[in-house]
Formats: C-alpha cells, structure tokens, sequence
C-alpha cells in the first residue's frame, strides 16, 4: 500500500500556516511504514520538538485504476476513513525554507494514524461530511468535505494521472484549521459526524 496525502486543500488552513494557495493539488507521499500499528500509542520521535496534529477524511482505494476520469472515480472506493497527518512542524518549516522535499517532517515512523473504516453508502452526501478532533476534551478541529478545493472524485482523478492507484491505498483528503502541538499524555479523539473513529494518546 501507499498513502498519498493532499497538501492545501481548505483555504482556513492555508491561511493559518500563511501558505500560498495552490492552483492545483499539493501531493506528497508516506511509506508504508508510517502507518501506526492499531491500538498502540503515538511515540514523538526525538529529532522534533513540535510535533502537530492534522485530522483528515480519508479514502480507501479498493481497485486498480490510472488515469481515471472524475465521473468514475466513485467505482475506486468504497470506505471512508479518518486519520491523523501527524507532522514535525520544525523539520517542515526547515526543510521549505531551504526548498527541500518534506518527506522527512511527513513520512516517519507512526506518522499516519488510521482509524476505523466505515461504507460510503452510510452517507448522503460524500460532499457533506463533518468530522472533528478533539484534544483532552476540547475540540480543536472542525471541517466538512464541502469545503475542500478539491473534492474527492477530483483528488482521485489528479492523482491518477501521475500514480497507479492499487487495492489498499489510502489518500489523505487535506487538514482544516486548527492544527497545533502534542504533548505527553494528550489524548487525540477523532469524529465523523459524531462518531468517535479514532482515538490516540501522545507518549
């Protein structure tokens, strides 16, 4: 499997991060070896000392497609997810400054939580969907799909044309506002339309 993450995808967050607002989807890749193992805790790995939350809808790829048209996209998935972009906010804001590739702030180990999957069928609109994250109790994220750039059938079928997309890929859809530190002992709680999806304590 691979995870491909969108970059940019709510305007509220480029502004918080003062980014330029993209005239096409940012894409950058995890390893597999990102993905944190199910019920084990998020470790904050030595060479950060700002590690950031990012709660993202998440897609399912469940078969074999390249270069797919928009209108087709929806036969390629059939589960939707949420997740957390765990980020080195230090090593990113480096890295850019000096132009370099982010993959060292966005793809190391336990950097990708993914929590559980859920039918696409359970909701009316994939363009309407709200999710939440709450920290220790407080919500510190709020988004819905309908305000993404992009939306996923067209995330789909932009990525397609530069990956194979195979049975298991997972597509990170983008982060709304909000996003901040981890501390020792937070406890991350992720929701689709209220519903508790994932949950993670910072170790």
């Amino acid at each position: 499997m691979k995870i491909i993450c969108i970059g940019r995808n709510y305007t509220d967050h480029i502004e918080e991060l003062s980014n330029e607002r993209p005239k096409e989807p940012v894409i950058f890749i995890k390893p597999d070896s990102a993905v944190l193992p199910k019920e084990q805790d998020f470790y904050r790995p030595e060479f950060s000392n700002d590690i950031h939350y990012e709660v993202e809808l998440l897609v399912k790829i469940h078969k074999v497609g390249k270069h797919i048209a928009k209108e087709f996209a929806p036969n390629y998935y059939d589960e939707i997810g949420l997740g957390i972009d765990f980020t080195a906010r230090d090593v990113q804001t480096q890295l850019k400054q000096k132009g370099l590739p982010w993959e060292k702030s966005k793809g190391f180990d336990g950097s990708a939580v993914i929590g559980k999957w859920v039918s696409k069928a359970q909701f009316e609109n994939l363009e309407n969907i709200s999710f939440s994250l709450e920290k220790n109790g407080v919500q510190v994220q709020s988004g819905n799909s309908g305000l993404m750039l992009w939306k996923i059938d067209e995330i789909i079928a932009y990525v397609s044309q530069f990956f194979m997309l195979k049975k298991g890929d997972v597509i990170f859809t983008g982060t709304p506002a909000g996003v901040g530190p981890v501390q020792e002992n937070d406890v991350l709680v992720g929701k689709i339309e209220q519903e508790v999806k994932l949950r993670t304590i910072i170790k």
